[in-house]
């Protein structure tokens, strides 16, 4: 089992940076793919980022492709999404999630772990 802890969301002025954290529990975290999801006010949790286990791949959804880059450090049980030139509307709830896969995820059914999320918001 993985336990999830998101943090360093918060208020940016649009065009400012964030950096959010996902810290994992366990001994197998370099067992699962990771991912990141967002959810706005009155939408549907969307995904915007994915890496594989090992690191080495990593997929983004359009709407965040080139400004946002996900990465991971097994050795400290920890994930990271840099959010750059940030706009309005990524404002949202983001949320790591756990996979047990090898390579990158982008459906949201084959998260099995999720964390709890923190608040991004970003103001025009």
């Amino acid at each position: 089992q993985v336990q999830l802890v998101e943090s360093g969301g918060g208020l940016v002025q649009a065009g400012g940076s964030l950096r959010l954290s996902c810290a994992a529990s366990g001994r197998t975290f370099s067992s699962y793919a990771l991912g990141w999801f967002r959810q706005a006010p009155g939408k549907e949790r969307e995904f915007v980022a994915a890496i594989d286990r090992s690191g080495a791949g990593t997929y983004y959804a359009d709407s965040v492709k080139g400004r946002f880059t996900t990465s991971r450090d097994n050795a400290k049980n920890t994930a990271f999404l840099q959010m750059s030139s940030l706009k309005p509307e990524d404002t949202a709830v983001y949320y790591c999630a756990a996979a047990l896969a090898a390579l990158v995820v982008t459906t949201t059914q084959r998260y099995n772990y999720w964390g709890q999320g923190t608040q991004v918001t970003v103001s025009s």
